[in-house]
């Protein structure tokens, strides 16, 4: 009886492996630790990509339009320029003490004075702000959030722009 068992167990995992379609579990090596996998592919676009800075504004950042307010700490930004139409994508993370008032003020002004137009939209999301600034076509759209927990702001924002 216990021939049997342990045959069928066999037959049943070597059937799943060949079902799934995938590759086999690593195995375990000689000295007992498993194999480690070797990776195919890269989470990157291209392994020179640098679109993305962490801690610092990416390079051709537009920081007189999304100026970093005083006593930030820049989280993460990005800034991507599209050949094929002309328009930038950017975004940029930031925590900073300052109210969501003076924060929205900080960001309302260079962008209205930019040609943009402001639409307050509901925060939802547990948010304690949000706006949306369409400039010119609605091509160029920048969104901003305002998350306000224990005593700082963080903000959110994105969009793309002409340069």
């Amino acid at each position: 009886m216990r021939a049997g068992t342990a045959l069928l167990c066999l037959l049943l995992l070597g059937g799943l492996t060949a079902c799934t379609g995938s590759t086999p579990l690593p195995t375990p090596s000689v000295t007992g630790g498993v194999e480690a996998p070797t990776p195919t592919e890269t989470l990157l676009p291209s392994p020179t990509a640098t679109v993305s800075t962490v801690g610092g504004l990416a390079e051709g950042f537009p920081a007189d339009l999304l100026p970093v307010p005083e006593g930030s700490e820049i989280l993460m930004s990005a800034s991507e320029l599209d050949e094929a139409t002309g328009l930038t994508t950017v975004s940029l993370n930031l925590r900073n003490p300052l109210s969501t008032d003076q924060l929205l003020a900080a960001f309302r002004a260079p962008l209205v004075a930019a040609g943009f137009t402001e639409t307050a939209t509901d925060p939802g999301a547990g948010l304690a702000a949000s706006s949306t600034f369409v400039r010119g076509d609605g091509s160029e759209v920048i969104t901003l959030g305002v998350l306000d927990r224990d005593g700082l702001r963080t903000v959110t924002i994105g969009g793309t722009v002409k340069l």
